[in-house]
């Protein structure tokens, strides 16, 4: 019988995980208090790392971060977009650590190449005229919900069960033992099963903690010490895309020098501030401000644009030798396996902490290393050249471009999106009418996430954007909440209207100055006063006198002849 593994966590190292055990044959399910991504994932800024960011500060992190990023565009090209990177070095910056920076990258083993200003001007034309010289690397930009979707999905594939809105509020344990996990749902999971407050419990051979910043509070359950070096760290999300590749200074490690092109948008950040709870820290005014000060230096023109909202994510660190770090900038972007049984004399259970987005799949494929030593699995990982799902043949983004009749750069970021499910979800011969003009989202993507994860329109959103672009949900949420209406009644489609409205509405008020501003207020006229939510009759408890809407109405009849009459 397949050993049974608990997962818990279903970010992208958990949904890695869980992948990686399936496909080894464990029995595997993984538990996630939201929705997959909720926590860290889902609140990155997307950086596929060279490694050139840590090559002179942290060089094993740096190495782990060349090889996963190799890895990663072999199995999963869907959700990478091959931007490039530049290390760009401003009149003034020091040139012993630029050449400091590409000695490490060439130790390193991250490929590089030394260009002068102009070059990188004609690349980058929004680059200062500071701009000295510039070193490329192979940096990019990753999507963090379809790479933790797709790990999700091949997991299942491979037989794993996954809960969604499923906290773990206890794990059981028998003396020393881990035998199994309690957990409480905090709603319907993606499939639509169970309610609000049901309590399950699962027996397991093991429990496997891949709650990144939250590791320490699952460890304590069993009274086990796992100190994490969290820290904060605000991103802020410009309107139009400045740019096409990722910058960085070419600067000692520093607070708010990457800028980044993400889909339609350009994210600025980020800054590095400890903190003690992963659910309760200050999202502070001066930080969105330092983010749009920083990145002015190196391409001016942000400082203009309108900043459609602004969030905050935490980084699970882990530090072994917190006497010896002083600043949490300095703490190791490494990773750990960190085995309780040998470390805390408590069984049946193992944490893995630390890591970068971009090194998942290693932390998942070091963990799972560990499982199949301690049950005596023998089944090799496969998760380094297996492709993810949708990512087999990316000729595919060419060839449906034409096919579905629809304008070049919607159907090219539909295939992106879908990788080779395009012509299953694409495919349909019912009108297929762009839903979110700002992401080009259309009605078949939007009918195919509500079929899979329901009326949560938070969920759609993560799958395939809408929502996230330049008006924040301000043209398409009623149109996507009318696509929910066509399999849910209508109570359920306006929660899920109002809470998608809510969730954009959050990371707006940071940045409400300026242009962004009337795009607000715009966007709560349509909400709050076309939608007449501000005086919704059922959010008061009226009831409505429809009849009164046809007072002195005249009653009308159609003759043999075809002619109206009133009265």
């Amino acid at each position: 019988m397949a050993p049974t593994v608990v997962v818990i966590g279903g970010g992208a190292t958990g949904t890695g995980t869980a992948r990686d055990l399936a496909m080894r044959g464990f029995d595997v399910t993984l538990l996630e208090r939201g929705n997959l991504t909720h926590g860290t994932t889902g609140r990155t800024h997307g950086h596929l790392h060279s490694g050139g960011r840590y090559a002179v500060s942290d060089q094993e992190s740096a190495i782990d971060c060349i090889e996963e990023n190799r890895i990663l565009r072999d199995i999963a090209p869907h959700c990478i977009e091959d931007t490039g990177g530049l290390f760009v070095q401003l009149e003034g910056d020091s040139d012993e650590y630029f050449q400091e920076k590409l000695d490490g990258c060439a130790e390193c083993g991250i490929p590089t190449e030394v260009i002068s200003g102009e070059e990188a001007r004609r690349q980058e034309p929004y680059l200062t005229g500071e701009t000295k010289r510039a070193i490329r690397v192979p940096d990019g930009a990753l999507d963090p919900f379809r790479l933790a979707v797709a790990n999700a999905a091949d997991a299942i594939e491979h037989g794993a069960r996954v809960e969604t809105h499923a906290e773990v509020v206890d794990l059981l344990t028998d003396e020393s033992d881990v035998t199994g996990v309690r957990f409480r749902r905090q709603g319907p999971n993606y499939r639509g099963e169970g309610s609000e407050g049901d309590v399950e419990t699962i027996e397991a051979d093991h429990v496997v903690s891949a709650a990144g910043a939250w590791a320490g509070q699952v460890a304590a359950m069993v009274d086990v010490d796992v100190v994490m070096a969290i820290s904060k760290g605000a991103m802020v999300v410009t309107n139009v895309r400045q740019i096409d590749t990722v910058i960085n200074r070419c600067l000692p490690k520093d607070e708010g020098d990457t800028i980044i092109p993400h889909e339609t948008t350009v994210l600025l950040g980020a800054n590095d501030e400890p903190v003690d709870d992963p659910d309760d820290y200050p999202e502070e005014q001066w930080e969105v401000n330092m983010m749009i000060d920083v990145a002015s230096e190196m391409i001016p023109i942000i400082e203009n644009a309108r900043m459609i909202r602004a969030y905050w994510g935490v980084r699970p660190l882990y530090d072994p030798d917190p006497e010896g770090t002083e600043d949490t900038g300095d703490v190791t972007r490494n990773y750990f396996v960190l085995d309780h049984e040998e470390r805390d004399d408590v069984s049946g259970f193992t944490s893995v902490v630390g890591g970068k987005l971009t090194t998942y799949r290693e932390m998942a494929e070091s963990v799972t290393d560990h499982l199949c030593d301690r049950f005596g699995v023998d089944a090799a990982c496969r998760t380094h050249e297996e492709p993810l799902p949708g990512s087999r043949d990316p000729s595919i983004l060419e060839e449906y471009m034409g096919r579905f009749d629809l304008r070049s750069p919607v159907a090219k970021r539909s295939v992106q999106r879908l990788g080779d499910r395009a012509p299953e979800v694409l495919g349909s011969e019912d009108p297929n009418p762009v839903v979110c003009e700002c992401e080009a989202v259309t009605r078949a993507e939007i009918r195919d996430a509500i079929k899979d994860v329901g009326a949560d329109l938070n969920t759609v959103r993560l799958r395939t954007r809408a929502s996230m672009g330049n008006c924040q949900g301000g043209f398409c949420t009623h149109r996507l909440g009318a696509e929910v209406y066509h399999d849910h009644e209508a109570p359920t489609a306006r929660d899920a209207i109002d809470e998608l409205y809510q969730e954009r509405w959050k990371g707006q008020r940071h940045t409400l100055w300026g242009r962004q501003l009337s795009q607000a207020m715009l966007n709560h006229m349509l909400h709050a006063t076309t939608m007449n939510h501000d005086a919704d009759p059922r959010l008061r408890g009226d009831t409505i006198d429809f009849t009164a809407f046809d007072a002195g109405r005249k009653t009308s009849t159609v003759t043999d002849e075809g002619s109206t009459n009133g009265d």
